[in-house]
């Protein structure tokens, strides 16, 4: 099991989802295809895989490993941007609102 390196955008966009309120644990350091991330938001979880949307598509694609632990049945989000932070929270914070209205009925 080999850990790789982080796109250069990893701090700033976990840094960002801190700031929005996610729960941020880094993983990027597991290796072998596992997401750089997992973050969180009253209980909803999701792994996350960070590429550098700023290069272009062919050194953004998910290495062998990614598509391999993809296949696998896990559901990834793919972050490029703040944009896409931002987006995921707001996505994030609608899917726990909708989950705490259908609790009370």
């Amino acid at each position: 099991m080999r850990a790789r390196r982080t796109d250069a955008n990893h701090a700033e966009l976990m840094g960002l989802a801190r700031m929005v309120g996610l729960k941020v644990w880094d993983t990027s350091r597991l290796g072998n295809g596992f997401p750089d991330l997992v973050w969180a938001y009253g209980g909803i979880v999701e792994l996350v895989e960070i590429k550098d949307g700023s290069k272009p598509p062919s050194k953004r694609r998910l290495t062998k490993a990614e598509e391999a632990f993809k296949r696998m049945g896990f559901p990834v989000r793919l972050v490029q941007s703040t944009e896409d932070v931002l987006s995921a929270a707001k996505t994030l914070r609608r899917d726990l609102e909708a989950i705490n209205r259908a609790r009370m009925g």
